[in-house]
């Protein structure tokens, strides 16, 4: 006989976040946006590739607004008024992204470019010769 899995339902929780912490990662390929509490816990997330978008159009500015958007449109409704935004990678969603959050209502305590980089790490490769 086969056994049958106990499925588990869980509900999100409605919970009041008067301050949050927006990661937006912007890569050439996608946007990610992020909305995580003070001590890190993901409240809501989105990517252009969630909202629709497939293929090359998932880089494009229109597409992180959506993203961001999406992702922030629970959060307003839970009553929150002020976040920091940490904005890493070099895609082109990036301003448009941080433009959609200011837009919405939400007061930015932060905006910080968290963007990994080198400090002379690893040897370049050698030039071609062809």
């Amino acid at each position: 006989m086969a056994k049958t899995a106990n499925k588990i339902n869980i509900r999100k929780v409605k919970r009041k976040t008067p301050k949050a912490i927006i990661h937006v990662q912007a890569s050439f390929n996608n946007t990610i946006v992020t909305v995580t509490d003070v001590q890190g816990q993901v409240i809501s997330s989105c990517s252009a590739g969630a909202c629709g978008f497939k293929g090359a159009k998932k880089n494009t500015p229109f597409a992180a607004q959506t993203a961001a958007e999406n992702a922030i449109r629970l959060l307003i409704d839970q009553g929150l008024k002020q976040a920091e935004v940490m904005i890493s990678g070099p895609g082109r969603g990036r301003d448009t992204a941080l433009r959609a959050i200011r837009n919405s209502g939400i007061t930015l305590s932060l905006v910080r470019d968290v963007t990994p980089l080198p400090h002379n790490g690893c040897r370049r490769p050698k030039t071609r010769r062809v």
